[in-house]
């Protein structure tokens, strides 16, 4: 089975001159993001796969998908270690 991962329920996103700005409601913590983050964590708004991840930012930016699956491998363990991302109970 696949993992899927979305954001966490208390996390909400800003959009700032090209980057972003998250807050975590929860643990009160904000974070910075530049536009690639962003835009992994609007489309994190539901549940996503590491696949579909990448296959989103190969799309959009002109990145091969192995540099797609190393920046996207890097974002979600950096967010599931701040808390940012859960793994979808319904993966």
């Amino acid at each position: 089975m696949t993992a899927r991962y979305r954001r966490h329920p208390e996390l909400r996103l800003a959009p700032v001159e090209g980057e972003g700005v998250v807050l975590h409601l929860g643990t009160r913590r904000y974070f910075s993001v530049n536009d690639t983050g962003l835009t992994l964590l609007e489309l994190l708004a539901a549940p996503c796969s590491l696949g579909d991840l990448v296959a989103a930012l190969v799309e959009r930016y002109e990145v091969t998908a192995d540099e797609a699956r190393d920046s996207v491998r890097s974002f979600v363990d950096g967010c599931l270690a701040a808390r940012l991302l859960v793994i979808d109970a319904d993966a």
